[in-house]
């Protein structure tokens, strides 16, 4: 399915975007700006592809990428002019965005080698805050996220290892998404901490993150056949018991929204987070930051400590990296078994929960207070995020309210592939806030994925679709079944004219549907579910199930559950309502099947569908058989009503 959007063409978006820039005053958010003459050449011929009825879903998107990320011809710094060179292909990463037909307009500031949370430690200047210059933008991914927040770019590629990819978004009220480790490739990016670097997208709303995540991811770490592919109707989320490094108003405002959460019908309740602080102190603490040395060490040393400086180092970050190469071989071994033993008690405390909150950053501070304790700043910065890639969590970062006239965000943090899980209960937090006073001119609308498609199916998750007509629709007593096992409702849909349907005589009542010349279309729902989902719910059937498929009012087919002839010649012929919802409440003894623990066994289902005449006297094979959710399932001989 495309994802449909609106909005202006790539050419009047880099005219707009060109000129916001240059009026802007924000000339520290670049290192580099595409000329127009390019980048107007470029936007022209995406257009052209546009017309010839080309399937570009980025299309008349900008996309700014963080410098450390190669971008073909343009020179990748890491915000270190020394460092330079220039790359002849894109990074993954961005080729694939280009390709869906985002055009990069240009190449964005950062904390030099990807090296703290502020965005000030650049020889190209602090980034400042969208909304109130004289507070820090966030880092290590500064310029990305001030160039979307200020509508200069609508998505944009940071980095994070240590939160850099989400603390940005928090402060800049904006979406930033941080995939599970190595989902998106980072062939083509310049290491921080090679084995916990990842990289993320920022956009001013969800769909629209969703949907270049989609582009952006694959191919790289392969997906679990059991994905979960969206949370439960009510999940259940853990948050800290205990908030350390918030001032009061903070710390209040995080309570209004778990209780905001709650009122949702999300529960949530709070747990012990000193295991979670623990192993975020070991990433700069401990000999975790070997890995920072690992990577740039041998440069930053070649580059010498003189006052002349020619590389452009910056001095915190080069300190940092020097001290990182001090670390014994014996320091990193130890504590990579730590936090193996961490991240084992982390994943115990969130047993049975779907996911963890917290909030994004703990605080704003300004450019002042940066100055004054640069090390100690960044470190409090990264409280609520440093543990993440350290234990292969993914994780959504979302705005949430605004506190003390600061941007207030929250982000949702699941397990290793759960990244549908949190995407979907971020949807529920996101409150998107008032654009900046300087927000750009013609700047593109949202975009969104289609209904019920979770950004990892667009990312290669093999995913299957179910249709369903009874007691599993949304909002039905079996739904619940779906839920559990991360199905994604995906909207209503409509048989072909193909079908007749009846209601079985169980207890509860269950439609079943059957092929037939004389049929009509009939309201169904989709869902989809991962293959591994799906076997386990086939799993449980019993006898006289079978699968088949059932063809849809569009001439597509889809997944359902069938049972044999026997079981559905004894209904009571109900097309004429053409949808079991309608039959039901027309019914005067009709009522909603009961839930799972009414039925005291496995899953089971409410609707059959086999092949027959309008007489129903004849018995379909496999192929042509559905049973569109699952049923105790008819046996022979059971009568009439």
């Amino acid at each position: 399915m495309r994802a449909t959007f609106e909005g202006p063409s790539a050419t009047a978006r880099v005219r707009a975007a060109l000129a916001a820039i240059e009026a802007s005053g924000r000339p520290e958010i670049w290192i580099t700006v595409r000329g127009a003459d390019e980048l107007l050449a470029e936007a022209a011929a995406v257009d052209d592809a546009v017309a010839a009825g080309a399937d570009l879903p980025l299309a008349g998107l900008l996309l700014a990428v963080k410098n450390n990320v190669d971008v073909a011809g343009i020179d990748t710094t890491a915000a270190c002019p020394g460092f330079a060179y220039t790359p002849e292909n894109d990074a993954e990463a961005v080729a694939r965005l280009r390709a869906a037909g985002a055009v990069v307009v240009g190449a964005t500031n950062l904390d030099q080698f990807a090296t703290g949370l502020v965005g000030t430690r650049s020889p190209h200047g602090a980034v400042r805050d969208a909304r109130r210059p004289d507070r820090i933008s966030g880092g290590s991914s500064s310029g990305s996220a001030v160039a979307v927040a200020l509508g200069l770019a609508d998505i944009a590629i940071g980095t994070d290892t240590a939160g850099s990819g989400r603390v940005p978004a928090g402060l800049q009220g904006i979406v930033g998404i941080k995939a599970t480790l190595n989902v998106v490739s980072t062939a083509g990016v310049v290491p921080a901490c090679r084995s916990w670097d990842a990289v993320t997208i920022f956009a001013r709303d969800l769909g629209t993150a969703e949907l270049a995540m989609g582009i952006m991811a694959g191919g790289a770490r392969p997906w679990p056949a059991d994905v979960r592919l969206a949370a439960p109707e009510r999940p259940r989320v853990a948050y800290p018991s205990s908030l350390p490094e918030l001032p009061q108003a903070w710390a209040a405002e995080f309570g209004r929204q778990i209780a905001r959460l709650q009122a949702a019908g999300v529960d949530a309740e709070p747990i012990e987070f000193e295991v979670f602080l623990q192993a975020a102190r070991l990433l700069y603490d401990g000999g975790l930051v070997a890995e920072r040395y690992a990577a740039v060490g041998a440069f930053v040393d070649a580059a010498g400590d003189t006052a002349e400086n020619p590389a452009g180092l910056d001095p915190t970050v080069a300190g940092i990296v020097r001290r990182a190469g001090q670390v014994p071989a014996h320091s990193y071994v130890t504590d990579t078994a730590r936090l193996d033993g961490l991240k084992r008690q982390a994943m115990a405390l969130l047993e049975g929960f779907d996911a963890l909150v917290v909030p994004t950053a703990p605080f704003h501070p300004s450019l002042a207070d940066v100055a004054a304790n640069p090390v100690g700043v960044n470190s409090r910065m990264g409280t609520y995020t440093n543990f993440c890639n350290l234990f292969d969590l993914c994780a959504v970062a979302v705005p949430a309210g605004e506190v003390e006239g600061a941007q207030f965000g929250l982000t949702v943090v699941g397990r290793t592939f759960d990244d549908a899980v949190v995407a979907d209960i971020a949807r529920r937090i996101e409150t998107p806030p008032p654009p900046p006073a300087q927000f750009a001119a013609g700047a593109a609308p949202s975009r969104q994925l289609p209904e019920g498609e979770p950004w990892p199916v667009r990312a290669g998750v093999s995913s299957v679709p179910l249709v369903v007509v009874g007691a599993h629709r949304k909002g039905q007593p079996l739904a619940h079944q779906l839920e559990t096992l991360g199905a994604s409702w995906a909207g209503h849909v409509r048989t072909a004219a193909r079908y007749r349907m009846v209601s079985l005589d169980t207890q509860p009542p269950k439609p079943g549907v059957y092929r037939s010349e004389d049929g009509a279309e009939l309201v169904a729902e989709r869902w989809l579910l991962s293959e591994a989902a799906l076997g386990q719910f086939l799993s449980a059937l019993p006898e006289p199930m079978l699968l088949g498929s059932v063809r849809l009012s569009d001439g597509s087919s889809a997944v359902g559950f069938a049972c044999d002839a026997v079981a559905a010649t004894n209904g009571t012929d109900i097309t004429r309502y053409g949808d079991w919802l309608a039959a039901m409440a027309a019914s005067p003894a009709g009522q909603a099947a009961p839930g799972l623990e009414m039925l005291g066994e496995g899953p089971r289902g409410e609707a059959s569908l086999v092949d027959g005449s309008r007489s129903q006297g004849s018995h379909g094979t496999v192929a042509d058989v559905l049973l569109t959710g699952f049923t105790r399932g008819m046996q022979p001989g059971t009568k009439r009503r």
